[in-house]
């Protein structure tokens, strides 16, 4: 089977956007008309549903791992492993089944990193939680965690050229996915984990 089926097929599965799937199972308003306006697990917890919430964190974090296992099944390369883990990311931020209308990426992000390394995602997810507790700012915890994935990848998988290429790529993405949150971090706007909201705001919490 071509390689390029098993990235498509990545994109896909990245393309299924719990936030909206959960929400709309549990009868709840298209999280894309509240809050941040942002389809992810930060912005369904504003809701009060906090399973929901939770739902869509391991939904959205299962696409990345369920994506990673079916190449790693064909004992894919280093370049169809890169490849696959740009894919659903890019899948979860880009969602074909949404219009495109999709989330920032951390939680399937977090997902694919598991699968590269579990030390690498360990790293990762240590961080984001420590920020995350300490500060209350998903997205300022969500963005120093992709500034560290490079840099713990570069020393967990030296040699591994494509693989750290794909991790940098979506650490990029990550980071230009919080653009607005950086804006609202400036200026003192940014929400924080948590807080409800009834309205549609600017400041885009991450997930």
């Amino acid at each position: 089977m071509s390689p390029y089926v098993f990235v498509l097929i990545a994109y896909l599965i990245g393309s299924l956007s719990f936030a909206v799937i959960v929400s709309r199972a549990m009868g709840m308003d298209d999280p894309r008309s509240y809050g941040s306006g942002n389809p992810g697990a930060t912005n369904v917890l504003r809701s009060g549903r906090k399973v929901a919430a939770l739902l869509t964190l391991l939904g959205d974090t299962l696409k990345g791992v369920i994506a990673m296992l079916i190449v790693i099944a064909q004992h894919a390369d280093d370049s169809l492993l890169a490849m696959t883990a740009l894919a659903v990311t890019i899948g979860h931020m880009w969602p074909i089944f949404f219009r495109f209308q999709g989330g920032k990426g951390v939680a399937t992000a977090a997902g694919v990193l598991f699968c590269i390394d579990w030390r690498l995602g360990m790293i990762v997810l240590t961080v984001w939680l420590l920020l995350a507790f300490v500060l209350k700012i998903s997205s300022l915890a969500a963005i120093i965690a992709a500034l560290v994935a490079p840099i713990a990848c570069w020393f967990l998988l030296p040699g591994h050229q494509a693989i750290f290429g794909a991790v940098l790529a979506i650490s990029a993405l990550l980071i230009q996915r919080h653009k607005q949150n950086l804006l609202n971090l400036i200026s003192g706007k940014e929400g924080k984990i948590g807080e409800k909201s009834n309205t549609s705001e600017s400041e885009n919490q991450s997930s």
